[in-house]
Formats: structure tokens, sequence, C-alpha cells
């Protein structure tokens, strides 16, 4: 069933943490404009990154630092899934095609089998096509369950992170800061 926060990389794990951390300070320095953590100088950002986050769904998957918050979020409302499956159909795409058949299997094992240990909420008929298009496996094969997925989370998670009280807080101090 639900594997929760021990799912998640325990990189993004004390990412996330970090990301809250130094959000939270920076935001109280008014004339901070980027920052570091004290761990790593890897994590850069502006102090204006969690607004574009409501700007548009995009906008946070394509932002790292809006990506992992948003997975720790939906790992705290038990639905991480659907971001695993969502990225794991990226990754899918950019596989060579020798390895193909065997990736997409390992992804519908997971995520569409009637016995998937993390299955993510998909209709009948996307099940089925998504089970033809494995009979030849293409780089496309998921393309129908991802923008399902892609949906669902667009209409229901990402409102709800957004009215998330992590997420209000970080822009709160922005607005303020």
């Amino acid at each position: 069933m639900c594997r929760g926060r021990d799912s998640l990389p325990i990189t993004c794990l004390e990412r996330a943490k970090e990301l809250k951390a130094l959000f939270g300070s920076l935001l109280q320095k008014s004339d901070s404009i980027t920052g570091h953590s004290k761990k790593s100088d890897k994590l850069r950002f502006n102090v204006e990154e969690p607004l574009k986050w409501k700007e548009s769904f995009d906008n946070l998957l394509t932002s790292p630092n809006g990506l992992c918050l948003f997975r720790a979020f939906l790992v705290s409302e038990f639905s991480e899934e659907n971001i695993a499956f969502y990225l794991a159909c990226e990754d899918y795409k950019t596989t060579k095609p020798s390895k193909l058949a065997s990736k997409a299997k390992k992804i519908y094992d997971e995520f569409i089998g009637s016995d998937a240990p993390r299955e993510v909420n998909l209709d009948h008929a996307t099940k089925a096509i998504t089970k033809e298009n494995m009979e030849q496996p293409s780089q496309t094969c998921f393309d129908v369950a991802q923008s399902k997925i892609y949906t669902l989370m667009e209409k229901d998670c990402y409102p709800r992170f957004l009215k998330s009280s992590t997420y209000l807080e970080l822009t709160r101090k922005t607005k303020t800061g």
C-alpha cells in the first residue's frame, strides 16, 4: 500500500526540509535576493520563486525547488504515487529503444497493473489503452495515462498545495519581505 515518506528518496526529504528552512530564513531578510544552503551551495533560487509556482502548474513542475516541495506535500496527502508516475513517464520518454520494453513493464507493474503497489487512479478505458500500448512499447505508450494523471494533479492536488500552510507561509513572507 502507501509507503508515505518512506517512498521518497532521503535526499528529497532532506532537501525539502532545507528548502523550507532556507525560504523561511531568507524571506525574513528583506534585502536578500538569493540564498545558499549552509550544507550545500547547490540550492540557489530567487525569493520570488514561490510566487511563480502559483502562476501555473507547469511553473511548479519545472522548478526543482517547487517540484521537491510539491512532492513532499503529496507524500503528506498520501498521493505521492501521482507525481512518481508522472516523473517515471517523463524519464521513460528519454529511454533508449532497446530498453523500452523492460522499462515499460516496470512502470506498468508499479503504477497501473491490477496489483500495482503504487497504483494511480485511472479509469478502465485508459488502463485498457495503456495495456494495449504495452504490446508494442514506444516512447508514447504512457501518454494517455500520463495526461490523465497530470490533469488530476493540476485540478485537484495543485490547488490544495497552493492552499497548504507551507506554501501560504512562504508566499506571505515573500510578499511582506
